[in-house]
């Protein structure tokens, strides 16, 4: 069973947007900060954003003001909103589910964004 599943992914022009989603079991997305990271071809995987158990978010300077990372507590969901989407947006995403016990990763969803 997978324990993060993430979904939204998608081919989009440049300036245009997408919202990604990412679904867990209530027992590993309580206490947890869920996190987006990425990884385009041939770099290293990249943090994106983080959010908190109590919603403090945290975002890599690249995506400040254009992404925006939520979570839905009754529905053990992270969401990633991004907007004015670029070219070098392009990369598989990964949702991550981080507590004292674990560190979880999702399988990734491909973000593509045409110019």
């Amino acid at each position: 069973q997978v324990p993060l599943v993430e979904s939204g992914g998608g081919l989009v022009q440049a300036g245009g947007s997408l919202r990604l989603s990412c679904a867990t079991s209530g027992s590993i997305f309580k206490g947890s900060r869920m996190g987006w990271y990425r990884q385009a071809p041939g770099k290293q995987r990249e943090l994106v954003a983080t959010i908190t158990s109590i919603g403090s978010a945290n975002y890599a300077d690249s995506v400040k003001g254009r992404f925006t990372i939520s979570r839905d507590n009754d529905k053990s969901t992270v969401y990633l909103q991004m907007v004015s989407l670029k070219p070098e947006d392009t990369a598989v995403y990964y949702c991550n589910a981080l507590n004292v016990y674990k560190n979880y990763w999702g399988q990734g969803t491909q973000v593509t964004v045409s110019s």
